[in-house]
This record gives structure tokens, sequence and C-alpha cells, in this order.
């Protein structure tokens, strides 16, 4: 999760890629052509292990776009494959105030 936000920090889309699961990856992420964002930081709220394949973390990223402030809240889920984890899928929740 960690290294999938430091990704997202420095817009390392082929990182991003290659670190999601191949059944749900979209075939490009385009972050060049989003607004700039600041990245503020990453809160790791918890984390589970569901079965020795399936984990999931929950998470807060706090970032600013146009100097507005805002905080995205996942519950992200990962799949190990071949002793690497992939991302599979995340549920996005209400952000925190």
């Amino acid at each position: 999760m960690r290294s999938r936000y430091t990704a997202f920090t420095l817009a390392l889309e082929p990182y991003l890629l290659q670190t999601w699961h191949k059944n749900t990856r979209p075939p490009a992420l385009n972050l060049a052509d989003d607004e700039p964002t600041q990245w503020l930081g990453l809160e790791i709220k918890s984390t589970a292990k569901m079965n020795e394949h399936i984990a999931t973390v929950t998470f807060v990223a706090h970032y600013k776009v146009s100097g507005n402030s805002h905080s995205m809240h996942e519950l992200s889920e990962f799949l190990l494959v071949d002793g690497r984890w992939f991302y599979l899928s995340g549920i996005h929740m209400d952000a925190e105030k």
C-alpha cells in the first residue's frame, strides 16, 4: 500500500499498473491528464488478512488540488500471487473530516 501511495505521489503510472492485478487493471491511468496534485500524507487505518491470499487495507490519503484540501478514504483489497501482493479493488468510503 505504501509503495503504491508513493507511486501516486511521483506519478509513476507504470509501477501502479504493474502492481494492479491483471483481472481488474485498467489499460491506463492517464495521470498526466489529471490536475496537479499535492499529496500530503497517508494514514493506514487498519489491515486484515482475510486468508492466506487476500488481505485488506483501510487508508486515508490527504491531498490538495488547486489549493483545496481533500481526503480519499478507501478499503483496498490485495491478492497474493506468486509471492507478490497486487491491488485488486477498492471501495471508496466517506472521507474523514
